[in-house]
């Protein structure tokens, strides 16, 4: 979506299990926004599509982009890497595109340091509680990464002071009207 300006940048960060992903999704779908596709160490989950939802690489193909430059923002996370490729932000902003980073804290202060517009959107669930329901309700993942997710997470919401705005996902139709609204707004 081409306006003959530069895109707007939006940063979607929280913990594990906050929704950030159905959410992104479901707005990005909607408004027609591009999801700048992410980077990991970390193995592909069941239906997930290399270049489509992560470029998987193995630890020494990121560190290769790492040292040569090619990462906008990265992290550890999880004990795995993740990271956003200049290359899947730059030439969309440059177009008139907007985009969503749905990304880590850390990468979300990074990306912030780069792009000082840049739109930083936390997500979290009403009580930890419920973050712990979500992550057991995905089945994804083993008890031993669910505790590390778990005390990561608390590690995380420290970082929501850094944000513009925090949206607590009660139900995935609440939370993605508070996104669009803040991207519609932003297209003002």
């Amino acid at each position: 979506m081409s306006r003959g300006e530069k895109g707007h940048l939006y940063v979607v960060s929280g913990p594990s299990g906050a929704g950030k992903s159905t959410i992104c999704r479901l707005v990005r779908k909607a408004l027609g926004i591009n999801l700048a596709t992410s980077a990991t160490t970390r193995a592909p989950r069941e239906g997930e599509v290399n270049g489509r939802d992560y470029y998987f690489l193995t630890k020494e193909e990121f560190l290769a982009k790492e040292k040569n430059g090619e990462f906008l923002e990265y992290a550890t996370v999880h004990g795995n890497y993740y990271g956003t490729l200049k290359s899947e932000v730059e030439a969309r902003l440059l177009h008139g595109e907007d985009v969503i980073l749905e990304i880590d804290v850390q990468g979300g202060l990074q990306v912030k340091e780069q792009y000082p517009d840049a739109y930083l959107v936390f997500f979290k669930t009403a009580t930890k509680e419920e973050l712990e329901k979500r992550l057991r309700g995905r089945k994804t993942d083993s008890e031993e990464t669910i505790q590390l997710r778990l005390r990561n997470s608390l590690k995380e919401l420290e970082y929501e002071k850094y944000y513009a705005v925090t949206i607590i996902n009660n139900t995935v139709e609440e939370s993605c009207a508070a996104l669009r609204k803040i991207i519609e707004e932003g297209r003002q």
